[in-house]
């Protein structure tokens, strides 16, 4: 039987009180609270000091590859499909190379690079506006860098999608449940007046599983921890040309675009 955001979120709460081990007890861990939560891992968890994700394009040769690894996401989430596209949802979507990286025009890109679409999703920034701009802490930092949400808290005010300036938040207009076409029971249901993003499927890190999306990308989605110098992440950004997405903002994206491809260690 699937469960809503109320009894997700109230579950959340009595596992955290009893400091039981358990995939809901990061879902509404803040970074004020971690002194005094009683914080436990999850016997599965997949702890982390800095979660970050290396987007490979040279390994989605196709838009076919693209929306496999959307339609996990979104499946997984319950993402709602709405026939209008001005009421679109979108935790991951592609985007072309003007919109991603919109102010890095450079004249001299290889015109393949230039008319390809983008993996585009929350990029989980090092110091996000949207959680200063929420009025209600329904946006919050973690200690392990995501950037999560609290739909029960969300009122709607779109303060968060003011100040996000990526555009990685949507706001359900209408309720959104009749549009999904196959409800899942892994994660709660939202409502209208609510709004919501990528949250690097931090109920799989929980049981010790990677993002859907990463699972699915055929190796052009790499996660871990960026503060771990022995992790995957780590060692690309360290040793290959990456680039994010307005990097002249200061929010610190913990998304990095990997053009060039090749082999990595």
């Amino acid at each position: 039987m699937s469960i809503n955001r109320r009894q997700f979120l109230r579950r959340a709460g009595m596992v955290t009180a009893l400091g039981i081990g358990s995939s809901f007890v990061i879902t509404g861990f803040r970074k004020k609270d971690a002194a005094a939560s009683g914080y436990t891992k999850a016997a599965k968890d997949m702890p982390a000091k800095r979660w970050a994700m290396v987007v490979d394009m040279s390994k989605f040769k196709s838009e076919a590859d693209m929306e496999k690894v959307i339609e996990a996401c979104h499946k997984l989430h319950n993402v709602p499909k709405f026939p209008n596209t001005k009421d679109e949802i979108k935790w991951i979507w592609k985007d072309d190379y003007h919109h991603t990286f919109a102010g890095g025009h450079n004249e001299y890109l290889d015109e393949h690079v230039m008319h390809s679409p983008f993996m585009v999703t929350c990029n989980h920034c090092e110091n996000p506006p949207c959680v200063r701009a929420c009025p209600t802490e329904a946006t919050f930092q973690r200690p392990d860098g995501i950037v999560a949400m609290d739909f029960h808290r969300c009122i709607g005010c779109r303060f968060c999608m003011a100040a996000c300036p990526f555009g990685a938040r949507s706001f359900n207009f209408k309720d959104p449940r009749p549009f999904i076409e196959e409800v899942s029971t892994e994660y709660p249901t939202r409502t209208p007046g609510v709004v919501e993003k990528c949250n690097f499927c931090y109920e799989r890190l929980a049981d010790g599983l990677m993002p859907a999306c990463v699972e699915k990308s055929n190796g052009g989605l790499i996660f871990g921890d960026l503060d771990d110098p022995n992790s995957e992440v780590r060692k690309i950004v360290s040793t290959k040309l990456t680039i994010r997405r307005k990097p002249e903002l200061g929010t610190q994206p913990s998304v990095y675009y990997l053009v060039g491809g090749g082999e990595h260690a």
